[in-house]
């Protein structure tokens, strides 16, 4: 997992606000993509991002760092950090449909 976020912004207007980067793939190809849900793990927070042009599309797991006070997305290349945030995603978002078909 090697994506790189270069840029940040949002300016659309939405009763909410969305966290849109824009993220380059391994090939070079660029995504908009959308903050949707941020964790913990061991020390550590992560954010789920979804292609904003193709929602059903999987997910990417980022890890949020801090330096300078600015934070920023790290993609995560350590096969066992990704396993373990990996499975714990998994299990929020399986609660979460299951809460939403009750």
């Amino acid at each position: 997992m090697s994506e790189h976020v270069h840029d940040e912004n949002c300016n659309h207007d939405h009763e909410h606000e969305e966290h849109v980067f824009v993220v380059t793939n391994d090939e070079g190809e660029e995504r908009e993509m959308v903050m949707v849900y941020t964790f913990e793990s061991e020390d550590n927070v992560y954010a789920v991002l979804l292609d904003r042009n193709d929602i059903e599309a999987d997910g990417v797991i980022f890890r949020i760092e801090e330096e300078d006070g600015e934070a920023f997305l790290v993609g995560i290349e350590d096969d066992e950090e990704w396993d373990r945030v990996a499975a714990i995603y998994e299990e929020i978002a399986r609660t979460e449909n299951e809460n939403n078909q009750a």
